[in-house]
């Protein structure tokens, strides 16, 4: 080959020779007019680049196409459409600084340095001049700076200075011009402004710099893009139907629960409603787990700091602890737990220990306490004190892969019967753990040993595990769609070798046990709050906190519907009488507001014949007459049963 050429290595190991100085553009255009067209970015060398970089002979390449599907597509035209955000904001605000502008999922945000919050009408305007921007089809044009030059074009923005300093020496250092607009970044970018045509700003929020309360507050403008309008429509209406089932929205409608300014951010106060959702999710969890063979615990909420110490929280978790405490004149230093762990490895060390006592599994739903940053806090979904349904399973090293897939039919179980999807992640180590790499070696090989037994599909998280060890994290899928951390299942040796753990084994000696940590719900609040958004309030009969509203027509049917009630909270059904003066329909239209799941109207009719007329919330049917008995044992079966949808048909 000349030194005027250059050989790009396609997907399918076949090569294609270019003029040296070629682009990843100058490959599709060679490849053929359908490809260049449709393409935005290139893969090459497995690194995400602009189509307009030269090639380096030898290079693998794979063309990125626009589409929807294809998340590096949507990565860099999300990237692009932020610099048309700021591109925008600039020639509206001249001064505005400049922060961070990257592509998040399903969108992306740009932070601005401005004087005064954005209002909605700002985003209208800067929406506007966004569109002339994309109108305009300016290239996005990369250049390479050195230091001085860096800091010459962007000496009038100490964000962007600030942001320059930290790159090490010898790093390359680039900037993208669209139009008017230079920005220091890595890119990539699509070719031009004009590829990005279907885009909307969703919000501005205030964004503390670099994510540090201590540092200045920004505006930070979000928004979303895609390739076709289609899927940008989709996008909204997921986003409208996100903003109806909004937790902290229906957890004050529905009266569930309340994060109030006097307690402090971070910690709920569960209503009665809301608390009777707790106790139906423990009872459950807790009925799964006895059947499962586990021993229910309780450990102190405080504990001396010598003990995270040992554990190694101190070490590598302690800037989400709450500070130590002393009291006048105790020698001891106290935190409030974090987790629960270290005070279950001290019951298991209670006595000795022999292999015929194990597996040894142990659960306790309790409060643990961490320190979130305020900026991070979000209703139930990120807390400070959390209701954890911990478990640690103490086994064998042989028993490991069996106590894995216990776990996993738990959660199986809990999944299916929530009517959730899932998929599985094998979290690797973390950069700041504890232990050694030959104890992580062993570790991870046991979970994907036990994974590749089970023959099911799985992700890969590398470096996602805890700071003590591999864990198989279940991600799920709510009702639109949007996917959530759930259950996780943690492999430790770390911990039984910080606490000298050990059992007596056939041969009369001490070995090592394995401890597996395992939390099905994760905590109990964000658990109820992605249960509320899953199904946006309007619970199964099981989980309703109110299952049945009673009633009367008239005030002369009051002592007929009070019998009824007194009846069904016999058989064991959470029931309320609503005889307020109001009207019928008034009365109906409440109920369906606080998604009772079933409303009984009691006349003259049924109190004679001993029926009720049932309305279930989100039924087909408007109405259908039961005898009382029958609704009594059809509601007990669908209880029991978990079912979710709470239809009835007449008898």
């Amino acid at each position: 080959m000349s030194q005027n050429t250059i050989s790009a290595l396609l997907p399918d190991d076949s090569r294609t020779e270019l003029p040296a100085g070629a682009s990843a553009a100058d490959l599709a255009a060679a490849i053929g007019p359908r490809l260049a067209r449709a393409a935005v970015a290139a893969r090459v060398d497995g690194e995400l680049w602009d189509l307009g970089r030269p090639l380096a002979d030898g290079a693998r390449v794979e063309i990125v196409t626009r589409g929807d599907a294809d998340p590096d597509a949507l990565y860099a035209l999300r990237h692009s459409a932020a610099h048309v955000l700021a591109t925008a904001v600039r020639e509206l605000y001249p001064d505005a600084g400049i922060g961070f502008g990257p592509p998040i999922e399903d969108g992306f945000y740009y932070d601005f340095d401005v004087e005064e919050p954005f209002t909605p009408d700002d985003l209208e305007r800067i929406e506007a001049r966004m569109a002339e921007v994309v109108a305009a089809s300016h290239p996005f044009e990369r250049s390479e700076l050195q230091r001085e030059e860096a800091e010459e074009l962007f000496g009038d923005d100490p964000l962007k200075l600030e942001r320059l300093a930290e790159i090490p020496e010898g790093e390359t250092i680039s900037a993208y011009r669209d139009g008017p607009f230079v920005d220091l970044c890595r890119g990539p970018h699509v070719p031009d402004t004009g590829e990005i045509e279907h885009f909307k700003l969703l919000s501005a929020a205030g964004a503390y710099w670099r994510g540090d309360e201590r540092r200045q507050m920004l505006q930070r403008i979000y928004g979303t893009a895609f390739f076709s309008q289609d899927a940008l429509r989709e996008h909204l209406h997921r986003l409208e139907e996100a903003r109806r089932r909004d937790h902290r929205k229906l957890g004050q409608e529905l009266d569930l629960f309340s994060i109030q300014e006097d307690i402090g951010p971070g910690l709920v106060c569960w209503h009665p409603k809301g608390a009777r959702m707790q106790l139906e999710l423990r009872r459950w969890i807790e009925a799964l787990l006895e059947k499962r063979g586990y021993e229910f615990v309780y450990t102190p909420h405080l504990s001396s700091e010598a003990l995270f110490e040992r554990s190694g929280h101190l070490q590598a978790y302690s800037e989400n602890m709450y500070p130590s405490m002393q009291g006048e004149g105790e020698k001891e230093a106290y935190r409030v737990k974090p987790m629960n762990c270290p005070g279950h490895t001290l019951i298991y060390a209670a006595r000795q220990r022999s292999y015929r006592d194990l597996p040894l599994r142990l659960s306790e739903i309790a409060n643990v306490y961490r320190y979130e940053r305020s900026g991070t806090l979000h209703g139930l979904l990120r807390v400070r004190m959390l209701t954890m349904d911990d478990g640690h399973i103490f086994c064998t090293p042989d028993q490991v892969e069996d106590e894995i897939f216990t776990a996993l039919d738990l959660v199986d179980e809990v999944m299916n019967t929530l009517g959730l999807e899932y998929r599985l992640d094998l979290a690797t180590r973390p950069e700041k753990r504890i232990g050694e790499d030959e104890v992580w070696d062993h570790a991870e090989a046991s979970l994907y040993q036990a994974l590749e037994r089970l023959a099911v599909d799985y992700g890969l998280d590398e470096g996602g595990g805890a700071f003590y060890g591999p864990k198989i994290d279940i991600k799920f899928r709510d009702a639109i769609g949007r996917e959530w951390q759930g259950a996780t299942i943690q492999l430790d040796f770390n911990l039984p070798e910080r606490f000298d753990l050990e059992y007596i084994g056939p041969d009369n000696k001490p070995h090592r046990p394995a401890m597996i940590h395992r939390a099905i719900f994760g905590t109990l609040e964000r658990f109820t709050g992605v249960l509320i958004e899953h199904f946006a309030g309007a619970f199964p009969v099981w989980l309703a906190p109110e299952q049945v509203r009673v009633l009367p027509i008239t005030d002369g049917h009051s002592e007929g519907a009070r019998a009824i009630v007194d009846r069904l909270r016999a058989a064991g059904l959470r029931v309320e009488l609503d005889d307020r003066s109001d009207t019928l329909s008034y009365r109906i239209r409440d109920g369906e507001v606080m998604k009772v799941p079933y409303l009984l109207v009691v006349g003259d009719r049924e109190l004679e014949a001993a029926t009720v007329a049932v309305r279930a919330h989100g039924a087909r049917k408007k109405q259908v007459v039961m005898q009382v008995d029958d609704f009594v044992a059809a509601v007990q079966e669908k209880v029991r049963a978990k079912e979710l949808d709470p239809a009835l048909e007449a008898a």
